[in-house]
């Protein structure tokens, strides 16, 4: 039997409900494709047995491998388990090796371990028992006339390395070909001039393929391509990617298969440069942004969360005299602002936001949306002026004015 196809079923009413963000199929989609399985259909269900039969039952219809995830807990609204029997026609029996586990995990805790809890030992006849390292509810491996059913736990934390640890070798063993991708990082182009400048490339290709994504200030393109073995096809990936490399498109590129923080910190280790940041109208996103790389402070000793004026005048040295003539949002205190934290910090380079992300604040002069990112590098500032657009939300123009500074930042040290 080779999977070929494969169906994600989410089972939860919280998820319905919006309680919580469904990552677990992003997850899990990612997964399958490096696998290079197919998926045409992804499903959420709540917690009824009859709707989640029939969904079962379509899902199988349409599909080599079903993946389950959610419902596999304690209490009479976990009913993943038992339905998914019944749709296969098996029975359910007591593991004792699983029940030893979940009386250990209570145990080691401090914990009583409730009678409801004997319910997650039972599995699904003829089937595999997955391990589960970080929790009580085990998963469960079933192939059943043809198919391959795969029931994991709903918790991310337990859901992943059972994946990782106990499902995905096995599914492995079902798959006759992989998908390697690779990921071109671009900044100071759209997507649609790309589009235009790549169209014929994108278009004639076939394996590899070349798609477009947009994210937040930049584009990236996905070069994937399938072979027998991941070698063949990162190799496939690699020839695709100096080929784009070679475009005109090329000199837009920042980075494969990365971030843009992740981008910035490399290429201020490696030229051996220390970042501080000056930041007002995001509260601290940068530094955030910045601290999310492991290895960060190699490069980022700190920054100034500078939201009021007091901080901009007594810690950065923003005089009273500008902040009154020019206002706090303007092109003279972004200088200063970027100025100061240098001098305070002692970097080779500094960044200063400041800006009216909203919803409020805005005037004629100076509307929602206007942002100054100055630049303190080799002894020289320089500033840009930003309009967002007042439509925007307030998250949206703090993160553009966080990916716009970190742009400014690599292009300056680039």
């Amino acid at each position: 039997m080779i999977i070929r196809t494969a169906e994600i079923l989410c089972v939860g009413t919280e998820i319905l409900l919006g309680d919580i963000v469904n990552t677990n199929a992003a997850y899990l989609s990612r997964e399958l494709a490096s696998l290079g399985i197919s998926q045409y259909r992804q499903s959420v269900i709540g917690d009824n047995s009859e709707r989640l039969t029939q969904t079962i039952k379509d899902c199988l219809n349409n599909c080599d491998l079903l993946i389950m995830t959610g419902g596999l807990g304690p209490t009479y609204d976990d009913i993943t388990k038992e339905t998914a029997a019944k749709v296969i026609g098996r029975s359910l029996y007591e593991d004792a090796e699983v029940l030893a586990h979940i009386h250990r995990y209570f145990k080691k805790r401090g914990r009583h371990m409730t009678d409801n809890n004997r319910k997650q030992a039972n599995v699904i006849e003829g089937s595999i028992v997955l391990k589960n390292i970080c929790g009580t509810a085990p998963g469960v491996f079933c192939e059943a006339d043809g198919k391959v059913i795969i029931l994991l736990p709903g918790p991310p934390s337990e859901m992943m390395p059972m994946w990782q640890n106990e499902a995905k070798p096995l599914v492995a063993k079902y798959c006759d070909k992989v998908l390697v991708s690779r990921n071109i990082n671009l900044i100071g182009i759209g997507e649609s001039a790309l589009a235009e400048k790549l169209g014929d490339m994108m278009e004639k290709a076939t394996n590899p393929t070349i798609a477009p994504y947009c994210k937040t200030g930049e584009v990236r393109l996905r070069v994937t391509a399938s072979a027998d073995t991941r070698e063949r096809a990162l190799a496939m990936c690699l020839d695709t990617v100096e080929d784009i490399k070679a475009t005109e498109v090329g000199k837009y590129i920042y980075g494969y298969d990365t971030t843009l923080e992740e981008a910035v910190v490399n290429t201020l280790r490696r030229k051996n440069k220390i970042l501080s940041t000056a930041e007002s109208c995001t509260g601290g996103l940068i530094a955030k942004m910045i601290t999310d790389v492991p290895g960060a402070s190699d490069v980022f000793f700190g920054g100034v969360n500078s939201y009021h004026n007091i901080i901009k005048n007594k810690v950065l040295g923003v005089s009273s005299r500008s902040l009154d003539k020019y206002g706090a949002v303007s092109h003279q205190v972004a200088v200063k602002m970027a100025e100061g934290v240098q001098a305070l910090m002692n970097s080779d380079i500094s960044v200063a936001v400041t800006g009216i992300a909203g919803p409020g604040g805005g005037t004629e002069e100076k509307p929602v949306g206007l942002v100054y990112i100055a630049i303190c590098h080799n002894g020289k500032t320089t500033v840009k002026k930003y309009k967002f657009g007042h439509t925007l939300s307030r998250e949206k123009i703090r993160e553009l004015t966080a990916v716009n500074a970190l742009t400014d930042v690599l292009e300056a040290i680039k």
